[in-house]
């Protein structure tokens, strides 16, 4: 049992070595296609800088790579194990296929806490050093800083564009927090445009509404139509930092930002309800994002659940099966974290919850499928 096992661990590794080797290297060339090579090309970054920002993207991309190859792993190792007739074999020796997978099942679990301390922790800030290391280059390109659809804080600016199209924006909220109060204001459109030398962005809004918040004053309305500037500093210097949004905190920043969303102080608190309802459901998104990356840590062992049975049935030996066959549940995994990201905004559907459903669904069918496995149905 322990040569079976040795045997196993030794091919699952090799394999597991492999397939997130090539995996991330995909997925990398993607990141620099897009970004870093346009960036050589306009001269904004010297190969030492492009060299140091896909080692940062290393990181980041491992969180991705490790759960697919995991999955990918299980469906040629057990493919193979199938299809040479090794597992008749051991099963006419009198060992379960239960006993057999163990130190597979255990190897998935330590891959899946490998992913869990890359996402909480070690990927998000590998990316936000990369956005930093890319925002200095890209000074002529303040578009970047936004994200469509999502709040972005800046300094003392949080910023809510619904759709952005390079410098263009559509849907524009923005609050500033003061120390003597605060200022909403809304436009129907607004437009971005650099100022590397005072290190800012000028964000205009257009047919802008504002209101300002006093202490003991309440809201007073401000401007009625017409164009609003903000200077809004952001991290184009070296001495600076660019806020990321949702996707690019750790887990400690996603639940200190839910606790500033539940229990708001300051300016914020005073902020009245017509107000928080404009600027939507600020709670929703942070628990997406946060559930999302607890749930996708953990995926390795869903993946293994349902590579493993897959893997058996499938009978090849083929390489092109086995990676054909792991693209198309990680497209199926992927269909319900895209869903409840596009859900976000309706958060009486409970979007955050969705992200569960491919864990719960993959190892449900993972067991159903190695106990018929076991029985040899």
């Amino acid at each position: 049992m322990r040569t079976l096992h040795r045997y196993l661990t030794r091919q699952m590794l090799a394999t597991l070595g492999m397939t997130v080797f090539v995996f991330t290297l995909l997925l990398l060339l993607g990141n620099v296609l897009k970004e870093i090579i346009r960036l050589l090309v306009n001269r904004q970054l010297t190969l030492g800088v492009a060299c140091h920002s896909v080692l940062l993207l290393i990181p980041w991309v491992l969180g991705f790579s490790l759960p697919i190859g995991m999955l990918t792993a299980s469906l040629l190792v057990f493919g193979r194990f199938s299809a040479d007739q090794e597992l008749t074999a051991a099963r006419a020796s009198g060992i379960s296929l239960i006993s057999l997978i163990t130190p597979v099942l255990l190897l998935s679990v330590a891959v899946s806490g490998l992913c869990a301390w890359l996402n909480f922790d070690i990927a998000p800030a590998c990316r936000v050093a990369y956005l930093n290391l890319i925002s200095q280059a890209s000074i002529r390109d303040p578009g970047s800083v936004l994200h469509a659809g999502e709040s972005v804080h800046l300094g003392d600016y949080t910023i809510l564009a619904g759709g952005k199209d390079g410098t263009n924006l559509s849907d524009v909220e923005v609050a500033e927090f003061k120390t003597n109060g605060e200022t909403w204001s809304k436009g129907a459109s607004g437009d971005l445009r650099s100022d590397p030398a005072h290190q800012q962005i000028i964000l205009t809004l257009h047919n802008a509404f504002t209101w300002d918040y006093k202490p003991g004053q309440g809201w007073l309305p401000g401007l009625n139509g017409g164009d609003w500037t903000y200077p809004i500093p952001v991290g184009f210097g070296a001495q600076t930092t660019m806020t990321v949004g949702y996707g690019d905190m750790t887990f400690r920043q996603l639940r200190d930002r839910l606790n500033d969303v539940e229990r708001p102080t300051g300016p914020i608190a005073k902020t009245p309800k017509a107000v928080q309802q404009l600027m939507g459901d600020a709670r929703t998104p942070v628990l997406v994002y946060l559930h999302r990356m607890v749930a996708f840590s953990f995926a390795c062992i869903g993946f293994t659940l349902v590579g493993i049975p897959l893997g058996i049935r499938a009978h090849r030996r083929e390489t092109s099966i086995g990676v054909a066959m792991s693209l198309l549940l990680m497209l199926v995994y992927y269909s319900f974290v895209v869903l409840a990201q596009a859900w976000v905004n309706h958060p009486e559907r409970a979007p955050f919850l969705i992200v569960w459903l491919p864990n719960f669904i993959f190892q449900a069918v993972g067991a159903v499928l190695l106990w018929r496995a076991n029985k040899g149905v």
